[in-house]
């Protein structure tokens, strides 16, 4: 397939795919059961790459879900060294409040860059997903080529096989036709000693004898 081919069917799917809700490639069974092993090796690329994504969305996620449990942890113990909305006065108590609360700015401080980093992540994945669609639909395409092409040679092979079928069971016929006409005939002058005569295990109608 020529270059120009290839960007003018890359142009097609493109424009197939506008507007359409693609699901998360590597995450869907029934994208593994559609390509073979030649077309996953054609977009193993954007595959690792997608799924690269994905594991560092799942580790931002775990490490917000940690810091998040942290800072509550932090400020339920903030909350209970203070006492009836004062400060407290037991210098150990003001000192471990004091680390606290840089502990729960420091936790603020990461869950903003982590949140951050997260806002970037969809589009990200949507991007390497969409370019992963548009080259499965080119493997596709491919293996459809293929197949539309491994179908009409079978097609062939089978007409032909017909044909050359139908022949033999014609000439079948007309030589089981020509040995029951020599059985009757030689039956009518030997009688049943045709059959040793002639060393005959089965009749010409495929009876045995």
């Amino acid at each position: 397939m020529k270059y120009g081919e290839d960007e003018s069917r890359r142009a097609v799917f493109e424009q197939a795919l506008k507007g359409k809700r693609i699901p998360i490639l590597t995450l869907d069974n029934k994208w593994y059961q559609l390509l073979n092993e030649e077309a996953r090796e054609g977009v193993a690329g954007l595959e690792e790459e997608l799924n690269t994504l994905l594991k560092r969305q799942g580790k931002l996620n775990n490490e917000v879900k940690d810091i998040k449990r942290l800072k509550k942890r932090l400020m339920e113990e903030i909350v209970s060294m203070m006492g009836d909305g004062e400060e407290e006065t037991d210098s150990d108590s003001a000192q471990k409040s004091e680390q606290n609360r840089r502990l729960v700015e420091e936790c603020n401080e990461k869950l903003e860059g982590l949140q951050d980093q997260l806002l970037e992540l969809p589009e990200e994945i949507e991007h390497v997903n969409f370019n992963l669609m548009l080259a499965t639909m080119d493997q596709c395409y491919g293996m459809m080529a293929e197949n539309n092409k491994n179908v009409q040679d079978i097609e062939e092979w089978v007409s032909e096989i017909r044909v050359e079928l139908k022949k033999k069971l014609v000439r079948k016929q007309e030589m089981e036709r020509h040995s029951h006409a020599i059985y009757n005939y030689m039956h009518d002058v030997f009688g049943a000693e045709v059959v040793d005569i002639f060393d005959m295990h089965h009749d010409p109608e495929g009876q045995e004898m």
